[in-house]
């Protein structure tokens, strides 16, 4: 297989007057073979790692390893994944606002523009993990529940307000708006995200990292997702691929 096969694979599609590319898994066959039958959490997988291939942390066997998946239903191959988001609630979500808050302070210091310390993938905070139910069975139990939180969470909140306005592709979505995973698959989830990269507009599926077992059910809608901890959300946060074996999958039939 040529080390070319990312550019080989790369096609484009027009829409609405705009050209995007993207990484076409029938171009990539013609190199790799069969791998029309491949589940699909899979392809999904495999179109990262050629959007990814650079020879190093994605190589040519990386990708011949899960276009080979079918020979035996499993791949005891560890590959290097990046997820096209992360996604962090409260509780998880302060500690990384201030690692990045201590990182732009270690780069004052050093004399640095600290402006360029920004997550280098797009992070949506969820505030929901800090409700406590003082109030029900009344009409205004929600607005005072929310309100009481709002008051002992105050210092906590103006932080991550500050966080939303001081970093790029980092949002925040206050309290009282919903659970995190609901959000997510209601609200945050897209079938597929676009983004300029050297001058092109480059199209890939959605897929995430999550602080959050239940991060999972983003899957649900056909979006890859995993539940992570606070290192490798920050991690994939900083442009940091994800390491993990080509996963195993378990399919049924429904009769």
């Amino acid at each position: 297989m040529s080390s070319t096969l990312r550019e080989a694979s790369k096609d484009t599609l027009q829409a609405k007057d705009k050209t995007y590319h993207y990484y076409s898994l029938p171009l990539a066959a013609k190199s790799l073979g069969d791998i029309a039958r491949l589940p699909k959490s899979l392809k999904v997988l495999l179109e990262n790692l050629l959007r990814w291939q650079d020879g190093e942390s994605v190589t040519d066997e990386d990708i011949q390893a899960l276009a080979g998946w079918l020979k035996n239903a499993h791949a005891d191959r560890e590959i290097a994944w990046r997820p096209a988001r992360v996604l962090m609630q409260d509780f998880t979500g302060v500690p990384a606002v201030v690692d990045l808050a201590a990182m732009r302070e270690a780069v004052k210091r050093l004399g640095g523009d600290t402006s360029k310390v920004n997550p280098l993938s797009p992070v949506d905070l969820v505030i929901d993990h800090s409700v406590t139910v003082d109030h029900f069975g009344d009409d205004d139990a929600f607005e005072e529940n929310v309100r009481l939180e709002m008051e002992r969470n105050h210092e906590r909140y103006m932080f991550l307000k500050w966080g939303k306005q001081a970093f790029s592709r980092f949002s925040v979505v206050p309290p009282g708006t919903g659970i995190c995973h609901q959000v997510n698959l209601e609200y945050l989830g897209k079938a597929v995200w676009s983004e300029l990269q050297d001058g092109e507009w480059i199209a890939y599926p959605d897929s995430l990292v999550g602080t959050d077992s239940h991060t999972t059910m983003i899957n649900g809608l056909g979006v890859l997702g995993w539940g992570v901890g606070g290192i490798e959300a920050e991690a994939a946060m900083l442009g940091q691929p994800v390491s993990m074996l080509i996963p195993d999958v378990v399919g049924f039939k429904l009769t």
